[in-house]
């Protein structure tokens, strides 16, 4: 579900009629709720999983589900606040037969569809969290490398990992500045593979092409330490470098991006491509 209300995408300009009945449904009905906007579909108890395996969850594909999106920043969010202490939303039309989004009558953005939100429970310890922090339960990494045909990896914490999402993007900048991305409604169909043979502490992804580690720190410069020492812990493990190489071989040949800044715990993650291990 999209992360906004009808009223709200109501005073931005949508018609009555293009609000889902089910986030109708959902806003008159859910009283007990977090601190935001996400709207998460779970939990989903995955058999056999238990507390120090991974959940390998495959995104088999992701569909658009309505023919708009939105983007917005209100007073006290977002990168730059103080520049921007009001608020606003724009409604930005999808075209899926061309897969763009129209920005504007002159900005044409590709839509690249993936969910903002996808996480287990949290440690039992941690209570009763918001789903705006991604941690290392994932959650909220808003990660736009997680499009269909990609694999997200993550540590499980509680019996049948309890898996959840929803947060659903078209499309996002890295960083997402704003706090928001091209905020929409998606349907997904996912792949679950209970790992006990794989032992991480932090969630990790696989595309096509690309190895992915990720930091998540409310210290952007302790984020992106975590995404370094991830993959090194990678490298050493998965492809059997010594910590010397592995910090070479980060140097020359992995990417760091900033995946997101206004979390409350800011992301960074670091990608290294599979075309250069010859074995």
């Amino acid at each position: 579900m999209i992360t906004n209300s009808p009223s709200g995408l109501g005073a931005a300009g949508l018609a009555p009629e293009q609000v889902e009945p089910a986030l109708r449904s959902i806003y008159r009905e859910v009283s007990d709720k977090g601190p935001v906007g996400h709207i998460l579909t779970g939990p989903v108890y995955v058999e056999g999983a238990q507390p120090g395996d991974v959940l390998e969850v495959r995104i088999e594909s992701i569909r658009l589900k309505i023919p708009y999106a939105y983007n917005g920043f209100r007073p006290g969010a977002g990168f730059l606040p103080d520049e921007f202490p009001y608020a606003r939303v724009k409604i930005i039309p999808l075209d899926e037969s061309r897969m763009v989004a129209r920005f504007s009558d002159h900005i044409e953005i590709p839509l690249r569809p993936f969910f903002g939100s996808m996480g287990v429970a949290p440690p039992e310890a941690s209570g009763r969290i918001s789903s705006a922090p991604p941690w290392i339960h994932a959650g909220n990494l808003d990660n736009k490398e997680f499009v269909a045909g990609t694999t997200l990896f993550i540590p499980v914490h509680a019996p049948g990992a309890l898996f959840q999402v929803g947060d659903g993007h078209a499309g996002q900048g890295n960083g997402e500045v704003d706090i928001t991305a091209l905020e929409t409604a998606l349907t997904g169909t996912f792949q679950f593979l209970v790992r006990k043979d794989l032992h991480l502490r932090w969630p990790r992804g696989e595309t096509p092409t690309h190895y992915i580690t990720m930091g998540l720190h409310e210290d952007l410069r302790e984020a992106t330490k975590l995404a370094v020492e991830e993959m090194f812990d990678f490298l050493v493990t998965e492809k059997h470098l010594t910590r010397d190489d592995a910090y070479m071989l980060t140097s020359v040949a992995a990417d760091l991006s900033i995946t997101q800044l206004v979390d409350g715990n800011k992301g960074v993650h670091a990608m290294i491509a599979k075309s250069i291990f010859r074995h």
